[in-house]
């Protein structure tokens, strides 16, 4: 099975169908995804300044980071499942659209930048964790890391604009309506 025929796959998988029938799913599952990001880079963005030494010089930086780093793996968790889930809406169009390659690769380099640093600079950590400011090699880590996680967000949203649903609405839906609808749907009237 080659890698069209799983996103092909995924598109015809029951997910894909349901994320593109229901009203609801796409635009709460991006929601999601859009929290998730925020809660991913609003921590890591504070430890790595930290790392570079911008950021709260007065706590070491292992406070920081065992502080924080818990909730850029829950950010990181939910955007990668909300992620998948809003893929498997359209699949196939994905799969051509080169802004989501350069955007996974991407991911790829922001995780080969946090083994490197995870496995060589942290392993010195008790010899500058109070240090102002921290070694280069921290710094450059923290800078790339910045660089690499910013260009994910950036290729994300370029994402949205370039790769083209193709699929309709369920014809059963009032768009022009449809916040009305959803308010009258959940007893919530306007009277």
């Amino acid at each position: 099975m080659d890698l069209s025929s799983i996103f092909t796959w995924l598109e015809n998988s029951g997910v894909g169908f349901w994320m593109r029938d229901s009203v609801y799913a796409l635009p709460v599952i991006n929601a999601l995804h859009i929290v998730s990001v925020v809660t991913l880079f609003g921590s890591l963005i504070t430890v790595d300044l930290r790392l570079i030494g911008v950021l709260a010089p007065t706590r070491t930086f292992t406070r920081v980071s065992h502080e924080l780093l818990r909730f850029t793996w829950i950010g990181f968790a939910g955007a990668l499942i909300s992620g998948l889930l809003m893929v498997t809406a359209n699949a196939s169009e994905f799969y051509v659209n080169k802004l989501f390659w350069f955007k996974m690769a991407t991911i790829v380099l922001a995780g080969i930048n946090m083994m490197f640093f995870e496995l060589r600079t942290m392993k010195t950590v008790a010899n500058w964790d109070t240090a102002r400011p921290p070694p280069g090699r921290a710094r450059v880590a923290g800078l790339i890391s910045i660089a690499l996680w910013t260009g994910v967000i950036f290729l994300g949203r370029w994402i949205g604009y370039t790769k083209g649903f193709d699929f309709d609405a369920p014809i059963d839906i009032d768009l022009d309506n449809l916040m009305f609808s959803m308010l009258a749907a959940s007893g919530i009237g306007l009277a």
